[in-house]
């Protein structure tokens, strides 16, 4: 046989060899109890250190969904929003984009979590997972139900402000739909997820637009009056940088409330508004204000959905020692 047939030979074994390690890597699956002999403590810790905190603050339950919602629906769940902006760096990070700036709470408890797990178990739990059990955890204080959620995510090493597209509190049905289809999720997941905003607090100015300046200066008719008008005291025209809370029956609770607000049309956001602009989410919407256990299903579904979106695994990214700088 030919030198160059053995060289031909050599370079295509070699090469089927290197796509078949590329394929490998590009599947491997995130799966449950991923800790179990590396680090066996490591859920329990997260859910310590995250009931700790939501007990002295159940406020805090809510900013951690969010941050998980807000960090999955960027560059995947690979705990880029938890990266600080660089100081003397032109370049802006996903914390200082217009959804975020600001208003993202919870990163201290995360950081807490980061700082035990070290400890126990250096260079081995990454930031995305522990995020990813913080908001299962803070589900479970404040909703009374958890849901089981794989593991084995690794960190990004990258956060950039141009890559944040979020759904907006204005956006209408059409655009929300295709947001979450983007991403993989369903229509149904955009519902029971929407679920959330029976939890947590907003800046006024979000609502700003349809309080005082829909259609010019007047308030959105589709906003109950009764609702509108509280929503003024708690949000005068003057000092729109207050703060409401979403859901103002139980807003404390992570429940079924909001789907009954918003058959109300009791709800903060022209977004939320727009779930019951389609007779297809707006039976989603009845079937969850009626149906707890439904939504609380389908709700805990989705998050373990949105847990999986572009996840980093193998030996992409890395593991940070420190949440908010990579290593």
């Amino acid at each position: 046989m030919s030198r160059v047939v053995i060289g031909f030979l050599k370079f295509t074994l070699l090469a089927i060899i290197l796509v078949a390690f590329d394929a490998s890597e590009a599947q491997t699956p995130l799966k449950m109890g991923f800790y179990k002999t590396t680090c066996p403590t490591a859920e329990q810790i997260v859910r310590d250190t995250v009931n700790r905190a939501v007990t002295a603050n159940p406020g805090m339950a809510a900013g951690i969904i969010r941050l998980f919602f807000h960090d999955c629906f960027v560059r995947g769940c690979d705990a880029s929003l938890l990266l600080k902006p660089v100081r003397g760096s032109e370049g802006k990070s996903e914390q200082d984009a217009g959804a975020n700036a600001g208003t993202l709470r919870g990163m201290e408890i995360i950081d807490q979590a980061k700082a035990r797990l070290e400890v126990v178990c250096p260079n081995t739990v990454s930031c995305a997972d522990i995020l990813a059990f913080a908001a299962r955890d803070s589900t479970n204080i404040v909703g009374g139900f958890s849901y089981d959620i794989p593991s084995g995510r690794r960190d990004g090493r990258a956060s950039n402000i141009n890559d944040v597209r979020l759904p907006s509190p204005g956006s209408d049905l059409d655009t929300l739909k295709k947001e979450f289809m983007d991403k993989g999720l369903s229509v149904r997941d955009l519902v029971a997820l929407s679920g959330a905003h029976s939890i947590g607090r907003a800046v006024c100015n979000f609502v700003a637009s349809r309080l005082y300046f829909f259609n010019g200066n007047g308030t959105d008719p589709s906003l109950d009056p009764e609702y509108a008008t509280t929503l003024k005291k708690k949000c005068p025209k003057n000092q729109l940088s207050r703060t409401t809370e979403l859901d103002l029956v139980t807003p404390n609770r992570l429940d079924n409330q909001y789907y009954r607000n918003l058959k109300k049309q009791r709800v903060l956001f022209s977004s939320d508004e727009a779930l019951v602009d389609s007779t297809i989410t707006a039976a989603t919407v009845t079937i969850y204000a009626n149906n707890p256990i439904a939504w609380k299903k389908d709700f805990a579904a989705a998050m373990v959905r949105l847990g999986s979106l572009d996840v980093l695994t193998g030996t992409k990214g890395e593991i940070r020692k420190k949440c908010g700088v990579v290593n």
